[in-house]
């Protein structure tokens, strides 16, 4: 079982555009395996698809001080 829930926000591993976890579930194909539902958006255009929870990450925190 992954540490992630639905609402996190997470990346891929290898990069790409930050993603909501819309539900995570049994996707696999061939049997039980975790995935994260995750949607994006590409301009104003929604986006969608299956990951395995092995290729995520939560994104790093922006440096610096925060600002108010």
């Amino acid at each position: 079982m992954s540490d992630f829930k639905k609402g996190d926000v997470v990346q891929l591993k290898s990069g790409g555009p930050k993603m909501t976890i819309q539900d995570l579930g049994d996707y696999g194909p061939t049997g039980p395996e975790e995935g994260a539902h995750c949607v994006w958006f590409e301009k104003e255009k929604r986006q969608e698809s299956v990951f395995d929870v092995a290729t995520l990450k939560l994104p790093a925190a922006p440096a610096g001080p925060l600002v108010f």
